[in-house]
């Protein structure tokens, strides 16, 4: 069974993500609205979360493979 704080810690907020990515909050919904941002959930409070592994999944997708 997952822990609590693990639940709490594999979901990211945008916060997280732009800290994370050293962007700007404005850059995150630029991205998002151009379809270029990870895949979000949106909470019934009206906020975003992004799973830690789509966010990985999605790094990776970012590589440069030249």
């Amino acid at each position: 069974m997952t822990s609590p704080s693990r639940r709490l810690t594999d979901k990211l907020t945008v916060e997280e993500f732009c800290a994370d990515l050293h962007i700007s909050r404005s850059t995150f919904y630029d991205w998002r609205k151009k379809g270029r941002a990870p895949r979000c959930i949106r909470i019934p409070n009206g906020a975003l979360r992004i799973r830690r592994a789509d966010y990985e999944n999605w790094l990776t997708d970012c590589e440069d493979h030249a």
